[in-house]
């Protein structure tokens, strides 16, 4: 298990970072993003990126920083719902790995196959038998993935128990997070320790050569995006393509063209 390598020795805890340095980095990451968007392409290859971590650590606000300036013909976010019937048949993996990326491809999943070692196993949804296939059988099949030419990053995002519960609690009161607070988040909360002997195990049994684990702390969100950014590009080797100068060609006379003459229903202006 591997600490993300740009963020402070543990122990510390840095002054929060100012939205302006924090906007003005994430810029200039973009445009490296938008460089490796361009070399996937070309390239034809296969990323794949699993977010994991405790509630309110960030997950979404990550992966929304990573594709809010790349297309999502390329940077497909994957957030799987609860399995159907049929789903709960299946092998445990299978619902999984036909998202995985083809050529030119970059895969997010949004949580992943490691909810059965997570909230699956924490929560009881699945028995303690199946959690321990699941441990063994995992370093198994990512090997399979990786073997396959896919680079895999698998990120575990790490949030203090004092920064969760003050999340959770502005959640509660700020309309544009209610939808970010379930039941199970309420039941999950009380669980820390239990999730923290769950991360453990799984982390001791996933952690592998070909697909280690890299945990973020993330108590300052922007810190953790830009640290998280900076690190998948840090591990997938891409260069800048070459390319013509931009030039807008003239633009059309008008001709015969005459405006319509039924009113357009334009919306009400309000700003």
């Amino acid at each position: 298990m591997k600490r993300d390598e740009h963020a402070d020795s543990p122990g510390t805890t840095p002054e929060r970072m100012k939205r302006k340095d924090y906007e003005a980095e994430l810029a200039r990451l973009h445009a490296e993003l938008v460089k490796l968007q361009l070399w996937i392409v070309a390239k034809k290859l296969k990323v794949c990126v699993v977010f994991e971590g405790r509630d309110t650590a960030g997950k979404g606000g990550t992966i929304k920083a990573i594709t809010e300036r790349v297309s999502p013909r390329v940077f497909r976010v994957v957030a799987l719902p609860a399995p159907t019937e049929r789903e709960k048949s299946q092998m445990y993996f299978q619902r999984y790995m036909r998202h995985l990326p083809a050529g030119g491809e970059f895969v997010i999943f949004d949580r992943s196959w490691y909810n059965r070692a997570g909230v699956e196993r924490v929560m009881g949804f699945t028995s303690e038998a199946k959690v321990r296939k699941f441990l063994r059988t995992t370093p198994l099949v990512e090997a399979a993935i990786v073997q396959s030419g896919i680079i895999l990053l698998k990120y575990w995002l790490e949030v203090s128990d004092e920064e969760q519960t003050r999340r959770l609690k502005q959640r509660a009161t700020d309309g544009r997070k209610l939808w970010k607070l379930s039941p199970m988040d309420l039941e999950s909360y009380g669980r820390w320790y239990d999730y923290s002997r769950a991360r453990d195990e799984m982390f001791a049994a996933t952690d592998s050569p070909h697909a280690p684990w890299y945990v973020a702390r993330t108590d300052d969100k922007r810190r953790g995006r830009l640290n998280i950014i900076r690190h998948l590009l840090d591990k997938i080797p891409y260069e800048e393509l070459p390319r013509e100068k931009i030039k807008l060609p003239k633009r059309q006379k008008r001709g015969d063209y005459v405006d319509p003459d039924y009113p357009f229903k334009y919306i009400k202006e309000q700003y």
